[in-house]
């Protein structure tokens, strides 16, 4: 009987200790959950506050024409825009007709314009035309560049004898592999721009979110001015990331556009221009 008393003792406090053991079990895993809970919010709330400075370091390295994020700055907003500050061929340039080079060997541009449908947009730093065909193209040495789209700045990027225009059209070509052309025209203030009223009737206010369809094909070779001497040189985007190895060629004959089509832009954007950048060792070659 005491055996039996012994025994059943002995059951029971393995009962409890089994159960306090389990107890102290539950309890630890508990623990480690709320912990392991913990450690999960903290990291969960330091990889937002991440994505926060992420997103912050996005929005400032956004640019602008003035303040903090204006040309002088570009070069440091980020590393892909170094080129705007260390670059060696940038544009635009202040063209001195005196120190243009003349160039007999100057291969002409062949310029193969067609009329050419264009949707619009407001990118928050200009209003910008895009073609939806590749009909018009030019040939500059031998290479065919394909007209992409046209923009405008105010005033001119370019000056001629460091004197501005009102405006400056930009009309953007890329080739096969890339390589971007651009032609500028410079703009004054004179009679209306028929062949651009059908944009400027669709003249986004703001930044917009969809293309606009302009209707009407453009006559993109009417925008050309009569005269078709042009200064040449190697240069660069003149916006961020500000890519050299740019062939720019610019009319020297302004085109025309009314006070009010030049007022309705400013408007929009007052001041959309890069200031002229230093020639350096480069030449300014005219093709007549």
């Amino acid at each position: 009987m005491k055996k039996k008393l012994v025994y059943l003792f002995f059951a029971v406090s393995l009962s409890f200790l089994i159960g306090a053991c389990s107890s102290q079990d539950s309890k630890t895993v508990a623990s480690l959950e709320e912990k392991t809970s913990n450690v999960k919010e903290e990291a969960s709330t330091v990889m937002n506050e991440n994505e926060t400075e992420e997103t912050e370091i996005t929005q400032v390295a956004q640019w602008s024409y003035n303040g903090d994020t204006g040309p002088e700055h570009w070069g440091m907003l980020d590393k892909a825009n170094l080129a705007c500050a260390d670059g060696s061929e940038q544009s635009p340039l202040n063209i001195e007709f005196a120190q243009v080079k003349g160039n007999e060997k100057l291969e002409e541009i062949q310029i193969q314009y067609e009329p050419t449908t264009f949707s619009l947009l407001n990118n928050g730093s200009t209003v910008q035309a895009n073609a939806t065909t590749d009909s018009s193209r030019i040939n500059i040495e031998g290479k065919e560049y394909k007209l992409a789209q046209f923009h405008f700045h105010t005033p001119s990027e370019h000056q001629f004898n460091g004197q501005n225009y009102d405006m400056e059209l930009h009309l953007v070509h890329q080739d096969a592999n890339g390589k971007l052309a651009v032609i500028g025209l410079m703009i004054k203030e004179g009679e209306e721009n028929e062949n651009l009223a059908s944009v400027w009737e669709l003249l986004p206010n703001e930044e917009t979110e969809k293309e606009i369809s302009v209707k009407e094909p453009i006559d993109v070779q009417a925008l050309l001015p009569q005269d078709q001497t042009t200064f040449q040189y190697n240069g660069s985007l003149t916006t961020p990331p500000c890519t050299e190895e740019v062939k720019w060629i610019v009319f020297e004959q302004p085109i025309e556009m009314s006070k009010m089509q030049i007022q309705a832009f400013k408007e929009i954007f007052p001041d959309n221009h890069r200031p002229v950048q230093p020639l350096n060792s480069r030449e300014i070659t005219s093709s007549q």
